[in-house]
Parts: structure tokens; C-alpha cells; sequence
């Protein structure tokens, strides 16, 4: 199949390879090694919107956004579909797995903006009472507890009595009889005790004898005395194991009766887990998502600073070259694009680098493009790369194309499937933006054809090359060809639907740069570069004259485009250069501003208190007068009075209130500059309760406090400062009195209460969180909650605090106070 031959010219596989390594189960690993390409446009927003929403969990360092415990649970299920028994082990990992999954839907769930991520966990069970159960009869070490069931329980015990029993009889022999043992210890072999006994002392001890050593100086015998007891034992071993087969089996019966929902359940992780690992590739590929327009009606391809994902992997990880990005710019017009230049410049690596992109576009993969990535979105990308030269089929080089380009003929001319709409909901809605057939009636796909017609005689292979590309540009939506005949230059000029491109060769350094420069056609070197390399000067003279003089002049031609580009660009740089200084500049200057502002209020502040604290000084001194004149009695207190007003006046007069100040507050959709980043940001929302608002950076969506931003012409938020109460002093013959004070305002204090107390101590988080979980619902109405954990190694207080750190009724907690139970409980306050 021509498509996925092409998967292979494109080394897509290797691409898979390395998303593989981003996931965090052994299931996301193997789907993102058998990743499957969309049909749809549909299905691709779709994925695409899954990268999106886990890009922002992954950006959220408070998400808590984790696969631990998940396991692959898949043929465990296989066998309790059937009947089987699963292990301890199997049991204990889909314990684990029902508990991841379930903390990575209640992470999804707390989030606010996650449609398609909670779409996907919105029907899944997670069977937390099966778990509960499964770790009630199963410890952490996958072993099978006493609890699980009263006889179990019974035959342990009785099989702790037989060889307390067992040993103290074997220490009695062997204190009886020590110089007849090798060792004065207690062996086993198989599952009887035995004493290493020499062999010539065997008639010393009556036994059975199950080993001898290897020299035959040593007998394992077993005494006589213990043979009834090893014998109970063993039996008593017997019923432990059918009573632990039998709760194994009760235990796995309950997976096989849901066995469909745990495999949806596995299926949900999966897509989770690919989904994580797409994001995390995308983000270390410093990738943005695709926008996918549409080329047909209008819309252009750009594609800028593009850089292929596997030679950024071989630079970051295998000591590779610098990734050289190139720019892809096709106007809509434009149905066949023709790249010339010298060979080894970079022509191959440009034709796979856009196909494995459009291949990353279409699972939802970011593109390692500059912001926006604007793409097509194609039906199926079918590529002709490299050298199909077979001595077992007799194919030469040229057979080889032309069989792998019939190929891609034939599937271009499939019959078509239903026209595929762009926006496309799953109610069926659409709006008018078709995305399927070309308005010719073609394929809506990406053909790259790598060294077109090449391989046979060039006057021939170029009547091919150009038949076959004009066939394309007829019947399919982009085709982008690698070239050397000169010939193909020229269909730019006589077709509006081919386009030129070329790869930059530098004349001065003889090596290519691997720039991709649009519109201006690759620019014959072959006799610049042999007259440099030394090439004697009659042969480079008789060759000039062979190209002709037409040829010359078009090399002029390009030469001169080429320098216009290089000037235009130097242009370009030089403005850059004067922006970012003029950007420096503005900097510098609003820095200093805020400085002088900052500093004239707190110069203003410092004045106002040193006056303030003169006219407390001041007040101070008439309240002891006014405190003389009453203790004598004496009618003056009127003009003590009359003072105080005096002094009032004075302090009305030179200290001036802190007014509310009229702050900068932000508005939705304004655009703000964050202040910590140095970046402009949209306002989605705005909550003054708070003083925090969120906004839009790029694809991510942040959550600011208002002090971190600032308007773009340079407004910042300040908090409001209530005006101080001024304190009075009034005097009458009697006494004294203060007025208007501040009131203190009380906290209210939570009171424990049986109601609102629970007690976990000695149980396991995984049996605490249901116990959790009631006692927060019971004590919602109350506000507070105490959680007796007691101190001990502190691992359950530790997952009672992981517990709560998610959970959505609790504001905040903290460890109670030292009278109340200190470290070995925890105080919850409830919203």
C-alpha cells in the first residue's frame, strides 16, 4: 500500500518511536508505537483538543496530574473472562489501576476548562469497592491477609503453633545431642525441618533422612519426634492453600462479572496516557497546534521557522548538528511547487520534513513551527523518495519511480469518500467550510516527489517530469517536486499554479546553507563549483560557451534576485535591531518612572507620620494636663478643653488623610502585560473578591494576581488604603473619654465535637479515604473537621494530607495545636 510505504520513506515509525518515550504506562508506550492516522478532520480536532487540554494539567505544577498505580491490567481480564484465577499480584495492580484512574478523573473533573478530556471520563466507573475489597484481602506485598476470611485466619494460626511446636522440639535435641550435628541448627529440605547430622553419628538420633551432602559426610534428617507434627503441618499448609485459592477465585469471579467496564476503564487510560505523552513531546519539541485552513478556498500555508522532529531529537539526544528551520509559504493559488538547488543542499530533507509535519498535524501532535502553524488538512499525504533501484525485480532507478508514482496515481484516483467538513460537530452541525475534494474534483492530498523523471535521458525525464506534475496539478491539492532540470523553472511563468523554490547555496564558503528561499528558482552552480575546485580554466571557458548564452543571462537573473533578497533582508535585521533597542529604551525609561513615583510616596508617607507623631506628642501633654486639672478639682477643665480643640484644628491642618486611591483595574478582553513574564496577555475573567484574573498566553491560561500586571500604556492595580479614624479627645468637668476606636473583631473559634471528629487511626489510606470522604460530608454544615491519625511513622498523616490537598471541600488544613493533639491530628477547615 503506497501509504504506508510512504510511513516508511518518512521514518514515521521512528517518530513514534520516540513519542513512546514521553508516556507514563506500558499501554500509552505501546500506542504511541502503533499510532493510528485519523480519517477525518474530525477525529483530528478531536485529538488535537485532548494535546491542548493536557498541555495545560501538565503546565499546572498544583494539577497533581499522575499515572502512578496504573498497570497493564489487559490480560489479567483475558483470564477472568474465561474463568481463570488471577494472583495476588494481578489482583493488587488492578486495585492500584481502579485508583489511578479514578485521582486522574477527579483531576480532570476539578478542572474548569477540559470539555474533552471530561467528555471522556464522564461515564467511567471506577469500582472503588472492589478495590476497597481486593486491598481488605490483599497487602502491598500481593499476599493474601488473615482477615480475608475467619478460617484462613484459624489455619494460620494453627500452623504458627506446629512450628513453635516443631522448633522447640528440634532445640531440645539439639542441646541433647550437639556433638552429633555438623551444625547446631535447624534446616529444611522441601518442606520437612531437618538437623544436619554427621553420618557417622546416624544411629545417634532415630529419623528419616530427605538429604544427604554432597560429600556424604552430612545426613538432613528429620527426628522421629517431629515426624507426627511435620505431618500435621504439612497438611494444615494444604488447607491454607485451597482457603487462599478459594478467596482468590471469590475475588476474581467479582473482576469477571464487570469485566467490559474495566476494559473501557483501560481503554480511557490508554487514551489518557497517549494523549500525556503527545503533550509532553509537543512541549519539549517547543511545538504550537496546528491551525488547518483551508488551501483551497483562499487560505495560505505558513509554515515559518520549521524544523524536522527527528533531526531535533539526533541534535538534543545523539550530539547532532544545529536544526537549520526553513520557511514553507504556498499561496492558495499554488497547486505544484518545484524545488531546484545543488545536491546535498537540503532539497530531500525539506520534501520529509513537510510530510512527516502533515503526518504530526493529523494525530494531534504540536508543530515544531513558529506560532501560527497554519496547514491544510490532508486526506493522505503519498510520497516517491530516494532510490527504488531492485536487482531482483530488473527495476533500474528510473523503473523504480515510475512504478511507486503509478502507485500514487492510482490511489489520488480511489473513489472518494464523503466530503469531510471542517468544524464538524458530533451532532452533526457544520458550518459552510468543506474540507474533502479539490474544486477541480481532486485528491485532497500531499504528493512529494523527490528528483521528478530523474534516472533516465534528461530531455525525456524532463517531458515526464513535466506531464506529470501538470497531471497533479489538475487532479490533487498540493504537490511538492525536487528537481534539477532547468526546465521546470520556467512552468512558474506560463502557470499560475506552479510555484519556485529553491535552496540557498553560498558561492563564497562552496557549501550549501539549507535556507528555502519561495519564488526564486534554484541557480545553476555546477561551473562555479568546478572553476573553484580548480578545474583548468580552458574546460571551464568551452562549457560557458555550451550552456549558452540564454542560460547565462537566467543565472544573471537569479543572481540578481538573490542579492535583492539578501539586501531586503539585512534591511530587515537592521530594523529588528533598532526595535528591540527602541523597546530597551522604553524599558529603561518606565523603570525609572516607577522608581520616582515609589519614591515620592514614600517620602509623602514619611512626612505624614513624622507629623502625625508630633501631634500624638502634643495630645499625650494636654491629656496629662487635663488629667491635673481634674485630680484639683478646679473649674479650668473648660479651657483644657478649649485646647484640645485648638490642637484638633492643628492636626486638620497639617496632617492629611490617606484617601481611597483610585486603582487600575483590568477588564475582559483587555490586554494586559505580565509583569513576572514580560509578556501581553488577554483577560478572560476578573474576579475583585480575590484581586486574581485569568488569562490567555499563547494556548496557555493562566491565573494572575492583579499586582502582576500592568496596563499596555504602562497602569498598575494598587490596594486601596481606608482612611485612618482620627482619635479625639473630649473633656468635660467630670472625666475624660476616647471615641471612635477601631474595634478588634473576634475570630470565630471552631469547637470539636463528636460530630465533627474522626477517628482513622491504624487503617490504611487506601481504607481511610471512604471514612474521609463521609465525615467531610457530614461536617460540611459545621465548617471544621478534626482527623485523629495518631503520630506513629507519619505515613498515614502524610496520605491524609495528599488526600486532602485535592480534594474540592477543603479550603485549607493544618496540624492541630499541642493541647489538642499536636502532629497526631489534623484540623480541616471546610468551604
Amino acid at each position: 500500500m503506497i501509504e504506508q510505504e510512504t510511513f516508511r520513506l518518512l521514518e514515521w515509525q521512528r517518530l513514534c518511536q520516540h513519542l513512546s518515550t514521553f508516556s507514563a504506562t506500558k499501554l500509552g508506550a505501546l500506542a504511541s508505537q502503533n499510532l493510528a492516522i485519523p480519517n477525518t478532520v474530525t477525529e483530528t480536532e478531536y485529538l488535537l483538543e485532548q494535546t491542548k487540554e493536557v498541555c495545560q494539567l501538565e503546565m499546572d505544577i498544583n494539577a497533581n496530574w499522575s499515572f502512578n498505580g496504573i498497570h497493564d491490567i489487559g490480560d489479567s481480564l483475558e483470564r477472568a473472562k474465561i474463568g481463570g484465577i488471577l494472583s495476588g499480584e494481578e489482583l493488587l495492580n488492578l486495585a492500584t489501576t481502579l485508583s489511578g484512574v479514578r485521582k486522574l478523573r477527579r483531576v480532570i473533573e476539578d478542572q474548569e476548562n477540559a470539555p474533552t478530556l471530561q467528555e471522556l471520563v464522564n461515564d467511567l466507573r471506577t469500582f472503588p469497592e472492589l478495590e476497597q475489597e481486593i486491598h481488605y484481602c490483599i497487602d502491598d506485598r500481593a499476599e493474601i491477609t488473615e482477615r480475608a476470611s475467619p478460617l484462613l485466619g484459624e489455619i494460620r494460626q494453627k500452623i504458627k503453633g506446629l512450628r513453635s511446636n516443631i522448633q522447640q522440639t528440634l532445640q531440645g535435641i539439639i542441646q541433647r545431642n550437639n556433638n552429633a550435628l555438623q551444625e547446631p541448627v535447624v534446616t529444611q529440605r522441601g518442606d520437612r525441618f531437618v538437623l544436619p547430622i554427621k553420618a557417622s553419628h546416624s544411629g545417634q538420633i532415630q529419623g528419616i533422612v530427605h538429604d544427604t551432602s554432597t560429600s556424604g559426610s552430612t545426613l538432613y534428617l528429620e527426628p522421629r519426634s517431629i515426624v507426627d507434627l511435620g505431618n500435621k503441618l504439612q497438611t494444615s499448609r494444604n488447607q491454607e492453600k485451597r482457603e487462599e485459592e478459594r478467596i482468590l477465585r471469590q475475588l476474581t469471579e467479582k473482576v469477571g462479572e464487570v469485566w467490559q467496564d474495566l476494559e473501557q476503564l483501560l481503554a480511557i487510560a490508554t487514551a489518557l496516557d497517549l494523549a500525556t505523552a503527545k503533550s509532553r513531546y509537543s512541549i519539549w519539541l517547543n511545538g504550537h497546534p496546528p491551525e488547518f485552513v483551508d488551501f483551497q478556498d483562499g487560505e495560505s500555508i505558513s509554515l515559518r521557522q520549521l524544523r524536522h522532529p527527528l533531526l531535533i531529537w539526533q541534535q538534543k539526544h545523539e550530539e547532532g548538528k544545529e536544526v537549520i528551520p526553513v520557511d514553507v509559504l504556498v499561496n492558495p493559488e499554488t497547486r505544484v511547487v518545484a524545488i531546484t538547488g545543488p545536491n546535498t543542499g537540503g532539497k530531500t530533507v525539506t520534501l520529509k520534513t513537510i510530510g512527516i509535519i502533515a503526518l504530526m498535524a493529523k494525530v494531534g501532535l504540536f508543530i515544531p513551527a513558529k506560532y501560527p502553524a497554519q496547514i491544510p488538512w490532508f486526506k493522505s499525504i503519498l510520497a516517491d523518495i530516494g532510490d527504488e533501484q531492485s536487482l531482483e525485480q530488473s527495476l533500474s532507478t528510473f523503473s523504480g519511480h515510475i512504478r511507486r508514482i503509478i502507485r500514487i496515481v492510482e490511489a489520488l484516483n480511489d473513489p472518494p469518500q464523503p466530503p469531510l467538513v471542517r468544524g464538524e460537530t458530533q451532532s452533526g452541525g457544520s458550518n459552510s467550510l468543506v474540507m474533502g475534494e479539490t474544486q477541480s474534483g481532486g485528491s485532497n492530498s500531499l504528493v512529494l516527489l523527490d528528483e521528478v523523471g530523474a534516472g533516465t535521458d534528461p530531455s525525456e525525464g524532463t517531458a515526464i517530469a513535466i506531464a506529470i506534475l501538470k497531471y497533479l496539478a489538475e487532479h490533487n491539492l498540493l504537490t511538492i517536486a525536487t528537481t534539477h532540470y532547468g526546465e521546470l523553472k520556467s512552468l512558474k511563468y506560463n502557470d499560475s499554479r506552479f510555484e519556485n523554490a529553491s535552496v540557498e547555496f553560498d558561492e563564497v564558503s562552496l557549501q550549501p546553507t539549507y535556507r528555502l528561499l519561495w519564488g526564486i528558482p534554484g541557480r545553476s552552480n555546477a561551473i562555479t563549483i568546478a572553476q573553484r575546485l580548480g578545474l583548468p580554466v580552458d574546460i571551464v571557458t568551452e562549457a560557458q560557451e555550451l550552456v549558452g548564452g540564454f542560460s547565462h543571462d537566467v543565472n544573471d537573473l537569479i543572481s540578481a534576485l538573490e542579492n535583492q533578497r539578501r539586501e531586503q533582508e539585512n534591511k530587515h535585521k537592521q530594523a529588528q535591531e533598532l526595535l528591540a533597542k527602541t523597546e530597551l529604551f522604553y524599558q529603561q525609561v518606565e523603570a525609572k518612572a516607577s522608581s520616582l513615583q515609589a519614591r515620592e510616596r514614600d517620602l509623602k508617607l514619611q512626612q505624614e507620620q513624622e507629623v502625625q507623631k508630633l501631634l500624638l506628642d502634643a495630645k499625650s501633654q494636654i491629656a496629662q494636663v487635663i488629667k491635673g486639672l481634674q485630680k484639683k478639682n478646679e473649674p479650668t477643665a473648660q479651657s483644657a478643653h478649649q485646647a484640645t480643640e485648638v490642637l484638633n484644628k492643628i492636626g486638620d491642618r497639617f496632617l492629611t488623610p490617606l484617601k481611597v486611591k483610585s486603582s487600575y483595574k483590568p477588564k475582559v478582553g483587555e490586554r494586559v502585560r505580565i509583569l513576572s513574564i514580560g509578556q501581553t496577555a488577554e483577560v478572560l475573567t476578573v474576579d475583585d473578591d480575590t484581586e486574581q484574573l485569568s488569562a490567555r498566553f499563547g494556548i496557555m491560561k493562566m491565573v494572575i494576581p492583579f499586582t502582576d500586571i500592568e496596563s499596555l500604556d504602562g497602569k498598575r492595580f494598587e490596594k486601596v488604603t481606608s482612611t485612618p479614624e482620627k482619635t479625639k479627645v473630649t473633656v468635660n468637668k467630670q472625666q475624660s473619654k476616647t471615641v471612635n476606636q477601631p474595634k478588634t473583631e473576634s475570630k470565630p473559634v471552631n469547637v470539636r465535637t463528636s460530630q465533627n471528629t474522626v477517628d482513622i487511626r491504624g487503617k490504611r489510606v487506601h481504607l481511610a479515604e471512604p471514612l474521609l470522604e463521609k465525615a467531610i460530608a457530614n461536617a460540611t454544615d459545621i465548617g471544621s473537621l478534626w482527623i485523629v491519625h495518631g503520630k506513629g511513622t507519619g505515613s498515614l498523616r502524610s496520605g491524609v494530607h495528599e488526600f486532602l490537598k485535592s480534594h474540592p471541600q477543603v479550603s485549607n488544613f493544618e496540624l492541630a495545636k499541642q493541647n489538642d493533639g499536636g502532629a497526631g491530628v489534623t484540623v480541616v477547615y471546610l468551604k
